[in-house]
């Protein structure tokens, strides 16, 4: 069996840092079942539309469609979308409930990612981003990427 790097990115959110402004990050473990963890190994998985929410004292992940594993048999198997619970410490917790509280706050998912061969998740504790912050956003990278054409352009010379 190939061993995976360390740290090494599973799936990442791109939806996230378009949509959101992310205002802090959390790190969590994710609690999974055995065929889950072989779905997740063969790159079956698919965060863009993932989020949590706290309930109960608990966090829960929403959305993220881990694909049942071919080669397990009917009663083996895992739902693809159904909720996974979030390892996370109790002060932790209370943080991400009292910033949930706040108006326009939500908590998506940035990425997955192996750390010491265990499932990792970064959250973010996001604001929604509005049409015109989208649009000022797309037109800093613009500039930005004609000012570093200009400068390998200059620096050619």
């Amino acid at each position: 069996m190939a061993r995976t790097p360390t740290n090494a990115d599973i799936a990442t959110n791109r939806k996230a840092g378009r949509d959101f402004h992310i205002l802090e990050k959390y790190e969590a473990g994710l609690e999974l079942k055995g065929t889950e963890v072989k779905s997740i190994r063969a790159g079956k998985v698919n965060v863009s539309d993932a989020f949590a929410r706290v309930e109960n004292n608990q966090v829960f992940l929403y959305g993220c469609d881990i694909q049942p594993w071919e080669t397990a048999g009917l009663w083996f198997n895992h739902p693809a979308k159904r909720p996974r619970r979030l390892l996370l410490n109790k002060r932790e917790i209370l943080k991400l409930a009292t910033a949930t509280t706040i108006k326009g706050c939500t908590l998506p998912l940035l990425r997955m990612y192996w750390k010491d061969r265990r499932v990792k998740v970064e959250l973010g504790v996001g604001k929604g981003k509005t049409h015109s912050d989208q649009r000022q956003d797309l037109k800093t990278q613009v500039e930005l990427r004609e000012a570093q054409r200009e400068m390998a352009r200059f620096n050619q010379r």
